[in-house]
């Protein structure tokens, strides 16, 4: 059974107009609640020693200072806390995974455009490679394998594990797309860029040919970067996915031995709820 991990604390701040908006999270956490047959636990918030296994403690504590202009990233009252909370989430998810159980970090702000010092797009803390340290201090394991879905290249994750031998990112995105990044593979990092209005079918079968990769590698721990804007609906992006293609992307993951766990990133659609709902199904299936 997997494991829902959220609160209803990350739908406080907003503001108008901005996609990445607090019913992300009220909306799906009510329609997963109606489907039934997930544990459900309340996120805490993480240690600040544990962001700063990720980040330098003058990025902390510029996100601490709300004195700062990003664009994409509004220095919204009380923001690092609500940072904190989804760090904390994603923490909670890869500890339960190493346990023996699959969870689910439904939260906001996503994390996957912040790098070591820099935050953007949306981002203010990189949740998955904070849980990933975590993991790794706590639980001393060494190779991890990063598979990111959403349609957004996750620049901040690769940049934070480009080179290390014991980190394999996997990316599959949308080019041209913002932040124009993930146009080339090297190393540890294996990215497929995907064009705009790419089908279904083609976005399934290149997620197999790289989830082959991670099979390869034999990772003693599997994060997810679960974005949902490769949806054809999303209004912020140019894909065309379907709600059941979420559900073969789970399936494919699910069949891959290692324990897993998985952090929302974005998903900006009124079906966002119906995509996360089908690929925790499919998810589910191993």
């Amino acid at each position: 059974m997997i494991t829902i991990i959220t609160s209803p604390k990350c739908t406080e701040y907003w503001t108008r107009a901005h996609p990445e908006r607090p019913e992300r999270i009220s909306r799906t956490v009510e329609h997963l609640k109606s489907l039934g047959g997930f544990e459900w636990a309340e996120a805490k918030p993480a240690p600040r020693e544990e962001i700063e296994h990720v980040h330098p403690p003058a990025h902390y504590d510029l996100i601490a200072s709300e004195d700062f202009f990003e664009a994409d990233s509004p220095a919204y009252p009380g923001i690092l806390s609500y940072a904190m909370l989804s760090a904390g989430a994603a923490i909670q998810a890869a500890h339960l995974a190493l346990q023996g159980k699959r969870a689910f970090a439904l939260i906001r702000p996503p994390g996957h455009h912040c790098t070591r010092d820099a935050l953007m797009g949306f981002c203010y803390f990189n949740n998955l490679a904070i849980a990933i340290e975590s993991a790794r201090s706590n639980f001393k394991i060494s190779r991890v394998a990063i598979f990111d879905f959403d349609c957004h290249h996750g620049n901040g994750t690769e940049a934070i594990y480009d080179g290390d031998s014991n980190t394999l990112f996997v990316s599959l995105h949308q080019s041209p797309c913002y932040p124009g990044t993930g146009l080339k593979s090297r190393g540890n990092i294996l990215n497929y860029p995907l064009p705009p209005g790419a089908p279904p079918e083609t976005f399934l079968e290149t997620s197999r040919i790289a989830l082959e990769k991670i099979r390869e590698f034999k990772p003693q721990l599997l994060g997810i970067s679960a974005g949902f804007d490769a949806y054809k609906s999303d209004p912020i992006t140019q894909m065309s996915l379907e709600i059941e293609t979420f559900f073969e992307i789970g399936k494919e993951l699910s069949k891959i031995e290692a324990p897993q766990f998985a952090v929302l990133e974005g998903g900006y659609a009124d079906d966002l709820p119906l995509c996360i709902g089908a690929f925790l199904e499919g998810w589910s299936r191993s």
